[in-house]
């Protein structure tokens, strides 16, 4: 959110209708109006917008990152080999292999810095929202991690690899009754479900969060007035380290969903299929 309360006012809801009482934030936020060619299969709004600039801005980065890299780096291309390398070494790499890291290291490196991206704008001043922050960007997301595991079970093991997974060994035929429902449920539908959830409810819930310290500080200075304006230093100081803090999550995000795509696709690799 913005670091100036004057600036609240032209980011935010309205923190005091007309009746003078404070209105906090509501889930309208994340249905703004239409911008742009309504009616039709490109409709745009606010947070669409903010999906294409993201989008625009990291082809942008990579394009410049990657011109005029040299042998012997300058500061900007210490800090993008320590980015790329840390994605590379702590999530592909550690979880993959060598071999097979190598093999699905682009999309999954997309994958990371994409919903960083995304994260991101819900502290952007002017931004104020997640691009992940509605079901739609998640959902995409969860279906590319989805399609990349069976992806590499079929790849690997294109006998196997579903019959190892609804019918595991060492299970009496008895209990398949049971185990298959559970395993089909667990792998094939709680895996993309729960991808798509907790990055959107993190993103949704701090936004939230800011909004309603930012909506209280506007509130207490601009319409409460007089003693109560004082409340207003400590919304700003909550909304203040909650923001820092909704960095933290919108990166540690990007990390979980990364790595739990890579994790995925280890499991369907591994040699018990």
């Amino acid at each position: 959110m913005s670091s100036a309360p004057a600036a609240l006012a032209g980011v935010l809801p309205i923190a005091a209708g007309g009746d003078g009482e404070f209105h906090g934030p509501s889930l309208e936020e994340f249905f703004p109006p239409v911008i742009a060619f309504e009616g039709t299969p490109f409709e745009l709004n606010r947070i669409m917008l903010i999906r294409l600039l993201v989008v625009a801005l990291l082809l942008i980065w990579l394009f410049i990152a990657t011109r005029k890299m040299s042998l012997v780096p300058k500061r900007g291309q210490v800090i993008n080999e320590f980015l790329f390398g840390f994605v590379r070494n702590n999530i592909i790499i550690e979880t993959l292999g060598e071999k097979d890291g190598k093999r699905f290291m682009p999309v999954l490196m997309a994958m990371f810095f994409f919903i960083v991206g995304m994260n991101v704008t819900g502290i952007v001043p002017g931004l104020n929202i997640a691009g992940s922050s509605v079901i739609g960007l998640p959902l995409v997301l969860a279906l590319v991690s989805y399609v990349l595991f069976i992806y590499a079970g079929l790849r690997k093991h294109p006998g196997s690899f579903l019959k190892n997974s609804l019918f595991p060994s060492g299970v009496p035929w008895y209990l398949y009754f049971i185990v298959t429902p559970i395993e089909f449920i667990s792998t094939f539908i709680l895996r993309p479900v729960t991808l798509a959830i907790r990055l959107l409810m993190n993103m949704v819930a701090g936004h939230m969060l800011l909004v309603l310290c930012f909506s209280a500080t506007h509130f207490f200075l601009f319409t409460a007035g007089g003693f109560f304006g004082l409340f207003s230093i400590g919304t700003f100081a909550f909304g203040f380290a909650f923001t820092l803090f909704e960095l933290l999550v919108a990166v540690l995000q990007a990390y979980v969903f990364t790595l739990l795509t890579a994790v995925y696709i280890q499991l369907a690799l591994a040699e018990e299929h």
